[in-house]
């Protein structure tokens, strides 16, 4: 027996793995349901790998690994981890059984309707982690994708908890509440993350578990926004991207988002528009914007690209 093979018999001993099988009521296509949550191809709790979907997550006890593959009808679960029972409860909702699309109709616009019918799959994932939804959206907040993943990335594998089970590559957990509040100002500096950012997210993490019941029991999108906006340093758009990810908020529109509006302006008309030309376009699906445009991404079209892309700041050498 090889040291790969030790190592794995070994890993496999001391998590033993916990089967189970999710069927859906409604069409899923896992990929674009599960797979939107991952920050990059590097993200330490999400990896695909081939069919399989791995997901580190963090329960009410412990951490926990979730394995997801649909065969036929079927999503098969593999959980590892002290909280895997508990990690396999949280797969249906992942899986977008809590997405209710009652009231939207996709037939206000031609380019929608095709998108629905050709991918009835697309679904609005809930995973409840509200903490880590809103860090990883502040994280992102006036920087390019790639830095913000690479904040991510470093900050989650430093300060979060390795991911139990066979993982394809080492996984992690994101931290908690307290372990980001705990993380020091070097520690930001050296994963990129600029002082307005650190510091939203130090103070955010000082509400703890209040800010997640505040937000859980808002009934209304208005009304999250307001949760979230109550906080110094947090915005409309990065209310939008937590209620999307945590909540699946079927309606969340990620206002003063770099592409979005272009995006959004070329799908429906041709033409790019702003954000109020953008909430115009959508009006007529009040109660369903996100998924909108989730099926405007589902549908490949896109703006074409005509000047240069925004080049990432290295902010470690300020």
């Amino acid at each position: 027996m090889t040291l790969a093979q030790d190592a794995a018999a070994a890993e496999a001993r001391a998590h033993p793995r916990l089967e189970s099988v999710y069927r859906p009521r409604h069409a899923l296509d896992l990929r674009r349901t599960v797979g939107m949550l991952r920050r990059g191809p590097g993200d330490p709790t999400m990896v695909f790998d081939g069919p399989v979907i791995w997901r580190a997550v963090r329960t009410e006890r412990c951490p926990a690994t979730l394995a997801l593959r649909v065969v036929g009808d079927e999503v098969r679960i593999s959980a590892w981890g002290d909280g895997a029972a508990e990690a396999v409860d949280l797969v249906p909702a992942l899986c977008g059984a809590d997405d209710d699309a009652s009231g939207f109709d996709p037939s206000l616009h031609p380019l929608i309707a095709e998108a629905a019918r050709r991918a009835p799959g697309v679904r609005l994932a809930r995973t409840g982690e509200v903490f880590d939804a809103l860090a990883c959206a502040i994280l992102e907040q006036k920087v390019t994708g790639l830095e913000a993943f690479r904040a991510w990335r470093l900050l989650v594998t430093k300060h979060g908890r390795r991911a139990p089970g066979p993982t394809p590559r080492p996984m992690s957990v994101a931290p908690t509440v307290d372990e980001w509040r705990r993380i020091p100002s070097w520690e930001w500096h050296r994963a990129g993350v600029q002082p307005p950012q650190s510091k939203t997210i130090v103070r955010v993490a000082a509400r703890g578990e209040g800010l997640t019941r505040a937000l859980l029991a808002a009934p209304t999108g208005d009304d999250r926004d307001r949760v979230l906006t109550s906080l110094p340093g947090v915005g409309l758009w990065t209310s939008a991207e937590t209620r999307l990810r945590a909540l699946g908020d079927p309606d969340a529109v990620s206002v003063g988002d770099y592409h979005l509006a272009h995006e959004v302006g070329y799908a429906l008309t041709g033409h790019r528009t702003d954000d109020p030309g953008m909430l115009r376009l959508l009006a007529p699906w009040a109660g369903h914007r996100q998924r909108v445009i989730r099926l405007i991404f589902a549908s490949g079209v896109s703006e074409p690209r005509r000047g240069p892309r925004l080049t990432p700041a290295d902010h470690r050498r300020r």
